[in-house]
């Protein structure tokens, strides 16, 4: 327990260091890298079908895929750049109560046993009544009510690049975004995996056609510092059991 606490001190102590660090200064935008380069980064897995073979197009001008005779302006391979539109409007309202009582009386005695409830009463305390051993009652009562109404809007447009290509001819798309205004840094994030086939003619996709997406809107900067609990809070809110 105490090596742990240890760890959490030190760690809130480098973000405290860190936040010390950029007092009086905007929050540094991160640099344009490969994301493929990151650590973190894992190639995406998805199930594939059996290959085909492509059945041949000799004495054709037309290529699948393709939106014109001359050469389609869509996304197509690792590297390529297409738009994601975000469009979430989600509404969702829940309420649910839940009630429960419970009574229960129990009561254990020996009478008569065979003539022996006389020698009982020698073992037992003196004044014990061996017809009223045992007499209890417990009481239980609960009652839990609980409302949930969300309402999410965010709408934006973000570039991403294409950083996989499957064997079934699914892409796997990257894209981020930062924008800094005075000493606030907005972060914008989008992942998945995409169909050829639902990239429109301008080269732009809407966010419900990615599979196993990862849209991500935040920010880091003063006011989101403020926003934020402070150590101590978060740390008794954490461990009390109360």
């Amino acid at each position: 327990m105490r090596a742990a606490l240890l760890l959490l001190l030190a760690l809130s102590a480098c973000g405290q260091a860190e936040r010390l660090s950029r007092v009086g200064r905007a929050p540094d935008m991160s640099p344009v890298t490969n994301p493929t380069e990151d650590p973190r980064w894992r190639p995406v897995t998805m199930p594939m079908p059996a290959p085909q073979e492509a059945p041949p197009l000799n004495n054709s001008l037309w290529r699948p895929g393709s939106s014109t005779f001359l050469r389609d302006q869509r996304a197509a391979q690792v590297g390529d750049l297409l738009t994601i539109l975000v469009s979430i409007q989600d509404t969702a309202q829940l309420q649910n109560r839940t009630q429960r009582s419970r009574n229960g009386t129990e009561a254990m005695g020996v009478p008569n046993m065979f003539g022996l409830e006389t020698q009982a009463g020698r073992l037992l305390p003196r004044g014990a009544n061996p017809a009223a051993l045992i007499n209890t009652n417990g009481t239980g009562a609960s009652d839990g009510n609980g409302t949930v109404n969300r309402q999410e809007q965010v709408t934006l447009r973000l570039a991403a690049t294409v950083s996989q290509a499957l064997p079934n001819g699914n892409m796997v798309v990257m894209g981020r975004q930062e924008v800094r205004v005075n000493n606030e840094l907005r972060e914008l994030a989008v992942q998945g995996v995409v169909r050829p086939q639902d990239i429109a003619s301008d080269n732009t996709i809407r966010h419900d056609r990615l599979a196993e997406a990862r849209i991500s809107y935040g920010g880091r900067g003063s006011l989101s510092d403020l926003q934020q609990p402070r150590l101590g809070q978060q740390l008794i809110d954490i461990l009390s059991p109360f």
